[in-house]
């Protein structure tokens, strides 16, 4: 029988997927000694049972009585007693942190009874009846499910009244009343009195929770985060603990290093005489760390030894919420905090050199994702730019875009497909779909622990915060900063390293992680300004972490590149070869012509014409490639069109020979469109992405493939002539059967030896196949007696797995997939690792074991996708290929999957 209910001693920090990530994390500060207020955790099994159910477990309501008993016992103080009471908060802690998606509710066992118990424990009337609205505002709007704002317009109106600005003006005499004009709107709104016994409001708190675990917000963040949807909550029950017993109290976030740039020091936001909420929601703007330590020495002095034991314990940037209660320090929550990209890349090479982690560990403590988003654009300092304001840098980038109020405005806008930036005074959990829909995100009020920072900080999106100077009014949909006004919709930028807002839009310039990547460490510090030591930290902190992934890595990284200038832009990334060039495209534009001709060529005059006037032009194509591969393997795709994109339009052809017959014309272009039509209808297709293409159109179309072997061929000769280390493969595409592969293996063996031996040469070309069909993945020890490697097409091999076509599904029904839980993420970002990645495996072991010199890669744009190169590793494949900007991405997560797996993926 399971256990529901463990005590915060009875758990540590391994914990996570029973006891939740705040749960754990409590359990662990309790086994290091750290002042937590005492408490227990409802396991997040206990979770699962009520969703399933619909209905909490019979024996949690026992074990919570027991658990519930030992705290009071602890304490010597009872739930609600009327004369000393005990109060606990009741809070949401899932295994991985998803800030402000679920609920809290503080001061659960407050009633009119035990209001004056608080009152004489505290001493302090107004303080009790403070902590009796907070309650009611709370429970109402998260477990009686009022809307929240019929309490802010209540409390705002108690200000007008009496003549107030800050909820701390309010009196004791004040706060009685609001309690009762909330328990009032408890009762219009629920149909209910506010419960006054402490076990139901505990009970009913604690299924609450539960029920958060699905909300909308809750739910979008997870498919955001790809958090999977049947973990559950698990619920922590803490002792109340109270920062708003006057100045001496006070509540506050803090991080062991800078979040928003990995600097190390004390950072975060303090309020004297308030709550958590109070911070976290950003209402309040808050003081720093700093002016702590001249409010409070000694609290603040046991609070730094706190944080660097817990750095220290966690080996990694800690995210810590505390409270001070008349002078008295307790830890409320610790966890491993999220940081921006710049930041783990920092905090990663800082932490070895403080020798508390290895060069291997600092490469698990970085992503692909945050490499990627480090390699975006910034803004151009020397540009013209009208400054509007500075703010808290809370999560870098350079963002510009519309101004918007709403979160709803910014998702219809964004959808739209316009770049928008989200500007609220703060926000709040129910903003999420606009911040994920926004480009960037901009309020005027909160600190860098605010919900803004911390939501956008996680989701790598631009953000800046506490900017008091603007007036932002929601209803008017206006910034206004002195005398200048912004309306919805005009643009306006946004700097999320400097804090910077500036009017209009501003030009941005490749970030100096580009130039590293493009030019080497020296030049990318030489293009730095004088003493900005911060970035020359960052671009020193990714040469280290991504010049040891490619010493650890196993898999090589090979680019997709069509023409020279992309081959040179991604040997310069670092990569290790092409690992498919299409050449289709090198037959767009003006060329086209000449295989519209070849395709339909009415005799054999005219197709040898056609090849005769493409051969050349191949050939210097080839030739150009394998110039900048030199010594690196170059796979060289045959042509792989869908017919209708080499063929005239079908409808405009067909009005062009109607027009002219209505007309009357005749004449030589009459007739030869006449002709054209005809063949076009004869070679339509319904479906064109099933039809002639790949290998059938090189097998059904006489000399197109040969074409392309015989320059392919030149080409590596001329190479070989010049002193070059020409390394050409030549892949078969969409090949169903073996006895495809053997057709034009054997034609190409033939050509090849015939220009070897033409041109005096010792001619070396493999042939391999594209796999991109479920036949060939499924008969791949057939398909590797004829080829000597295989390269995934994991982009058609997706389609024609799941049935459908990637340019109609994705804009059509996507999404609703996605909200109903079809799919998580699309297959075509993500490799489907249990359909796909099953036919992958398939091939990889039945190839293998057929000709077990088989060299395998991928060559769809999975594999420049993080958690899909993992996957690759796994399965044993030689390379990934990517486009030329994914490079440096997947020589990261190949060298992470090499360190994750204990490098024991080997051939």
């Amino acid at each position: 029988m399971a256990t529901y209910v463990y005590d915060f001693s009875e758990g540590n920090k391994d914990l996570k997927d029973l006891l939740g990530g705040k749960g754990a994390n409590l359990a662990e500060m309790t086994r290091l000694g750290l002042p937590v207020p005492p408490g227990f955790t409802i396991t997040t099994e206990a979770c699962r049972a009520y969703m399933s159910s619909g209905e909490l477990p019979p024996e949690l309501r026992v074990e919570v009585t027991m658990a519930l008993r030992r705290l009071e016992d602890t304490l010597g103080r009872a739930l609600g007693d009327f004369h000393d009471p005990l109060l606990v908060s009741v809070r949401s802690g899932a295994k991985y942190s998803m800030p402000g998606m679920m609920e809290t509710v503080l001061n659960i066992g407050l009633n009119d009874a035990s209001v004056q118990g608080l009152t004489k424990f505290s001493g302090d009337e107004r303080f009790a009846w403070d902590s009796y609205r907070r309650l009611i505002q709370m429970f109402g709007k998260t477990v009686l499910d009022i809307d929240g704002d019929r309490f802010a317009d209540a409390l705002d109106a108690m200000k007008v009244a009496r003549g107030v600005t800050a909820d701390t003006d309010l009196t004791a005499a004040d706060l009685h009343e609001l309690v009762e004009q909330f328990k009032t709107i408890v009762r219009e709104e629920s149909g209910r009195e506010f419960p006054q016994h402490p076990r139901e409001q505990l009970d009913l708190a604690i299924t609450a929770v539960f029920n958060s675990w699905n909300t909308d917000r809750a739910r979008l963040y997870r498919r955001r985060e790809r958090i999977p949807n049947d973990l559950g909550t698990a619920v922590n029950v803490v002792s109340m603990v109270f920062g708003n017993l006057g100045e001496n109290s006070g509540t506050g976030v803090c991080f062991t290093r800078d979040p928003a740039t990995g600097r190390t020091g004390d950072y975060g936001d303090y309020l004297p005489n308030a709550q958590g909420e109070d911070v976290v929601a950003g209402i309040r703007n808050t003081l720093t760390l700093a002016d702590f330590e001249e409010l409070d020495p000694t609290s603040f002095a046991e609070l730094r030894q706190a944080m660097r034991r817990l750095e220290t314990h966690y080996r990694d940037l800690c995210d810590i919420e505390f409270t001070v209660e008349r002078g008295k320090l307790w830890m409320l929550q610790t966890r491993v905090g999220k940081r921006t990209a710049g930041a783990a890349f920092r905090i990663a090479t800082q932490l070895v050199d403080e020798h508390l982690i290895t060069l291997d560990e600092a490469l698990e403590r970085v992503t692909g994702a945050q490499l990627s988003k480090l390699m975006f654009p910034q803004f151009d300092v020397d540009a013209d730019r009208t400054l509007l304001a500075t703010g808290m840098a809370a999560s870098p980038g350079a963002a510009v875009g519309a101004a918007v109020f709403s979160s709803a405005t910014a998702q219809e806008r964004a959808a739209a497909g316009e770049d928008v930036i989200l500007v609220r005074r703060e926000t709040n959990p129910d903003d999420l779909g606009g911040m994920i829909a926004a480009v960037g995100v901009l309020t005027s009020r909160g600190g860098k622990t605010s919900h803004a920072a911390v939501v956008a900080r996680g989701m790598g999106t631009t953000c800046v915060v506490g900017a008091d100077a603007l007036d932002v009014d929601v209803v008017a949909r206006t910034i206004t900063v002195g005398d200048v006004v912004v309306r919805e919709g005009e643009t306006i930028a946004i700097d999320g390293s400097s804090g910077e807002i500036f009017l209009g839009s501003v030009p941005v310039v490749p970030s100096p992680v580009v130039h590293y990547l493009e030019e080497g460490l020296d030049a990318a510090l030489a293009h730095l300004p004088e003493g900005d030591e911060e970035t020359a930290e960052l671009v020193r902190a990714v040469d280290r972490v991504l010049t040891h992934a490619d010493t650890v890595r196993r898999l090589r990284v090979h680019a997709n590149a069509d023409t020279a200038p992309d081959a040179h832009r991604a040997r310069s990334w670092g990569a290790q070869g092409i690992g498919l060039c299409r050449t289709e495209h090198m037959f767009l534009g003006e060329r086209r012509v000449l295989i519209e001709r070849l395709i339909l060529a009415a005799d054999d005059g005219e197709r040898e014409a056609a090849l005769e006037a493409l051969l050349p032009l191949q050939r210097t194509d080839f030739e150009d490639l394998l110039t900048e591969m030199d010594g690196l393997p170059t796979t060289i795709r045959l042509i792989d069109p869908p017919l209708h994109e080499f063929l005239p339009d079908l409808t405009e052809l067909s009005v062009q020979v109607a027009l002219a017959q209505e007309r009357g014309e005749s004449g030589e272009q009459v007739e030869r469109d006449r002709a054209l039509l005809a063949a076009v209808q004869r070679m339509h297709e319904a479906n064109p992405m099933l039809g002639l293409r790949g290998v059938r159109l090189g097998l059904v179309v006489p000399g197109l493939f040969a074409l392309q072997i015989r320059a392919v061929a030149e080409a590596s000769a001329r190479r070989l002539r010049a002193g070059g280390r020409p390394h050409a493969e030549i892949m078969v595409p969409l090949a169903a059967s073996v006895m495809e592969l053997f057709l034009v293996r054997d034609e190409a063996e033939r050509l090849i030896a015939e220009v070897a031996e033409a041109e005096g040469v010792e001619l070396s070309i493999p042939v391999g196949a594209m796999i991109e069909l479920p036949r060939a993945a499924l008969t791949a020890d057939r398909m590797a007696q004829a080829a000597e490697f295989f390269s995934f097409g994991t982009n058609d091999l997706t389609q024609t797995t799941w049935g459908f076509s990637r340019d109609d599904v994705e804009g059509a029904f996507f999404s609703e997939y996605t909200e109903r839980g079809v799919i998580s993420v699309s297959p075509f970002e993500t490799i489907d690792r249990r359909g796909v990645g099953r036919l992958v495996r398939i091939a990889v072991e039945e190839g293998r074991r057929a000709r077990p010199d088989l060299t395998l890669g991928v060559c769809g744009e999975h594999g420049g996708d993080p958690e899909s190169v993992h996957f690759f590793h796994e399965v044993g494949l030689d390379y990934v290929s990517c486009s030329p900007f994914r490079v440096p991405v997947a020589r990261l997560e190949a060298g992470r999957a090499a360190v994750s797996s204990g490098g024991d993926q080997t051939r």
